[in-house]
């Protein structure tokens, strides 16, 4: 079928829905929401038979809805209705929770029920549970819907809330009133919620150190308390807020500040100089509190985690990261598995921290040569069989970086967007000209980054760009890693396996350095941060402050593109 996708945005469950139907054969194209003339110009020009709206913050237009099946995805049980459905499932402490797809009509959320899908609830941030269980659940509900659709016949369950298998009810939009966290009698479980279910947006609003700021990233600690309200500690970026019963970790704040813009940043850096004053402390051993980066070890395979909010790494985190790197090869182990966050594995530079330093192409030089130096230290390991483990998403120079190991397994729901040019046409580099023609091929390598499109884990495999896909959740995939790694630490063939990959080192060396393909990547970056054209440093800004999109790029909207024309028979005929 012909389907058109409006969206707020290509967001990470916009972009899994994309690649699960353009998988099955479906012919999908985006529009985004800038108005509703934009909205019709974008239907009569692409006729589609279905119309979906995965990600929306507006009602699509009567003239539009009356005359197509309009199904809207809503992150909420049947019978939910309202802007704030996972916020208010967070702070309810709901067991378990859905998404429903819903027929467009004229009351918000209240259409008739195409399809629905239940998960259990995770304690976790609101952004991490769309990021995964949400849209997991969306995938199999919105798949039985086309499904219902294209197979005609179907009629949809009218909302009734006479139902008793309607357990959803109207709310309101979650207002920081409902939100705020009183530090002398909350516990830190309460605290946890509240700031959970604001994660992404909109934030927890509060006070620190006489500022007020927008509180994201908490995470619970397990032995440190204080003086409620009082940050007692710092670590890798983050601060320690005391509880009326213990603490909690806040990773990341946003300055309010009505004469200027602000956008999120690690917390110790929001906080500028204030932070010095509290104290750094470590984190204990098999303790339970916030970590960005840990080790395991397990008869010989070594298991590296790093988990960094929304999958960006600055250059610390990237220093920090190689060092953890270095430590794990001295170890008598023979396989290491690299272990990237549930929500990101990576999405490379850190977009927020470069726009708040003093010089941003400074920034970005600094950032790019670290994540350099760890895809180097990777790329050139001899004492070990090295594997990317991708739990989640992976973006830009994460993508690539994860293509520096010997292996890439990703989990069967992975998104990857192996491409920079959307960010102000970025060139890039974490060696991609090196790792991506010698597992795709020149060729596709060129397409690959050029298409500017997402890529699912199958896509991904068939490709070459992966190496194996499997797992239906995380704790799947992360098991099924586990006990692979471990085969392969006691597999005697290990030995030969790394005979050759030293083997094929030298001889690429010799055909071509590794310092040649930085240097002249870098020669690209240079002319994106230094040069006469701004266009990194616009996308960057328009990226980090959220600027509304003002078109749909081409390479999403195919409906406006000059090589693409509607066939008139596949015209679908007025539904009601």
């Amino acid at each position: 079928m012909r389907i058109l996708f409006l969206c707020h945005g290509f967001n990470s469950l916009t972009q899994r829905l994309y690649v699960e139907l353009m998988e099955r054969g479906h012919e999908v194209s985006v529009e985004f929401d800038i108005n509703d003339a934009v909205t019709v110009a974008a239907v009569e020009l692409y006729r589609p038979d279905l119309i979906i709206a995965p990600y929306l913050r507006r009602a699509i237009p009567e003239t539009v809805w009356r005359r197509h099946v309009c199904l809207v995805l809503h992150p909420g049980i049947p019978g939910d209705r309202g802007p704030s459905a996972l916020d208010w499932a967070i702070m309810d402490g709901a067991a378990r929770w859905g998404v429903t797809v819903l027929q467009a009509n004229g009351e918000l959320d209240g259409g008739d029920i195409w399809a629905h899908a239940e998960f259990p609830m995770r304690d976790a941030r609101k952004s991490s549970l769309y990021r995964n269980e949400v849209t997991e659940a969306a995938v199999t509900a919105m798949l039985v819907a086309v499904e219902r659709f294209a197979g005609g016949g179907f009629v949809p369950q009218p909302l009734d809330y006479r139902d008793p298998g309607v357990a959803g009810r109207a709310r309101p939009l979650m207002r920081q009133t409902g939100r705020r966290i009183d530090w002398q009698h909350d516990d830190s479980e309460t605290v946890l919620r509240k700031i959970r279910a604001a994660d992404g947006a909109p934030g927890v609003e509060d006070e620190i150190l006489g500022e007020g700021y927008l509180l994201f990233d908490a995470c619970a600690e397990d032995s440190l308390g204080g003086p409620p309200g009082a940050i007692i500690a710092r670590r890798d970026g983050a601060v320690c807020r005391a509880t009326r019963d213990g603490a909690v970790w806040i990773g990341h704040l946003r300055r309010i500040d009505l004469r200027a813009e602000t956008f999120k940043l690690p917390a110790v850096r929001a906080l500028g100089a204030a932070a010095d004053r509290v104290p750094e402390v470590s984190a204990g051993p098999g303790s339970s509190t916030y970590r960005e980066i840990r080790y395991e070890e397990e008869a010989g395979a070594g298991f590296l985690y790093f988990d960094f909010y929304n999958g960006a790494m600055d250059t610390a985190q990237c220093q920090r990261l190689l060092d953890a790197y270095r430590q794990a090869c001295a170890r008598p182990t023979r396989v290491i598995v690299l272990f990237g966050g549930r929500d990101f594995w990576s999405n490379g530079i850190h977009l927020n921290v470069i726009e708040a330093a003093e010089s941003a192409a400074d920034e970005s030089w600094r950032n790019i040569n670290a994540m350099n130096d760890l895809a180097h230290a990777v790329i050139t390991t001899p004492s070990h069989w090295t594997i990317s483990a991708l739990r989640g998403n992976a973006g830009a120079g994460g993508v690539f970086l994860a293509l520096a190991a010997d292996q890439v397994w990703a989990r069967s729901g992975v998104v990857l967007n192996p491409h920079y040019r959307s960010m102000g046409n970025l060139y890039g580099s974490e060696y991609w000209t090196y790792l991506l023609p010698r597992r795709v091929g020149a060729q596709q390598a060129e397409s690959v980054t050029g298409n500017r499109l997402p890529l699912g884990a199958a896509a991904a495999l068939r490709l070459g760009l992966i190496d194996a896909h499997f797992g239906r959740d995380e704790e799947e995939f992360r098991s099924a890693v586990r006990e692979r790694a471990l085969r392969l630490a006691a597999d005697p063939s290990l030995h030969a396996m790394l005979a050759r990959k030293q083997s094929r080192r030298v001889q690429d060396e010799a055909v071509r350095p590794l310092q040649a393909y930085r240097k002249e990547e870098l020669e690209h970056l240079r002319m994106n941060f230094y040069g006469f054209d701004p266009s990194y440093h616009v996308a960057r800004y328009h990226f980090v402050h959220r600027v509304p999109h003002s078109w749909t790029p081409l390479h999403l909207a195919r409906h406006r593109r000059l090589d693409w024309i509607a066939a008139p028979e596949s015209h679908p005929a007025d539904q009601a």
